[in-house]
């Protein structure tokens, strides 16, 4: 297995500086096919899931340590804090605040599958909550909850203030551990307000639902 570094990273996105990564695999994720060529392509080099191949990247190139402190978990850290949590086959929300590029929902996440039997395990069991302010991380972690089919609501934004650009659902369609999830943006409704407990939107909607069984949101209010 070959290790993601910066130079490969830059080469699967087709850029040539890592300043550039974020907008690229945003404009990405909201082309199914195009995105899931690049899943593809992802795991040809890397095939370990249970890891954030992001994480050294986006630290190294992409944080804010000065204005936003961003310095993520490590690995090694992020493993105790699962483990401190259990591993019960519970059907609760997991909720991670200041997710960055998701390095501890992936950990909860591997917890989850093993604390099921392998033929028995279906990506509707777990749902995840994130919340990030950073618009550099956003893509990289709607990337890393997508390619592992989870079943997941991303709040982009301020989890304090309860302001968001908007929030997102990662839903595998056909409930397939095999599969990738598609990716949905909710809208500005008082029904998702309430939901999620949004005070303030910040911006513009953004008109996007892959699956199916969400058209109704379209409609809700």
């Amino acid at each position: 297995m070959k290790e993601a570094t910066t130079k490969s990273i830059n080469q699967l996105l087709n850029i040539k500086e890592s300043y550039q990564a974020s907008d690229k695999l945003m404009s990405i994720l909201f082309d199914k096919k195009e995105r899931e060529e690049l899943f593809k392509n992802f795991l040809d080099q890397s095939w370990d899931i249970t890891q954030d191949w992001f994480h050294i990247y986006f630290q190294d190139e992409h944080a804010d340590r000065k204005m936003k402190k961003q310095d993520f978990t490590p690995s090694s850290i992020s493993e105790i804090i699962v483990k401190m949590l259990g591993s019960e086959n519970d059907n609760g929300t997991r909720l991670d605040v200041a997710a960055g590029t998701g390095g501890i929902t992936i950990q909860k996440w591997f917890d989850d599958r093993k604390s099921v039997p392998f033929f028995d395990y279906r990506p509707s069991q777990f749902i995840y909550q994130c919340e990030e302010l950073s618009d550099r991380a956003l893509p990289f972690l709607l990337f890393n909850l997508s390619i592992r089919g989870m079943n997941a609501v991303v709040l982009h934004g301020d989890a304090l203030t309860r302001e968001f650009k908007q929030v997102y659902f990662i839903q595998n369609d056909i409930d397939d551990y095999l599969c990738f999830s598609s990716i949905n943006v909710f809208p500005h409704n008082k029904m998702v307000e309430r939901s999620f407990d949004v005070k303030k939107w910040i911006d513009e909607p953004v008109d996007y639902i892959e699956s199916p069984v969400f058209d109704w949101m379209k409609g809700a209010v």
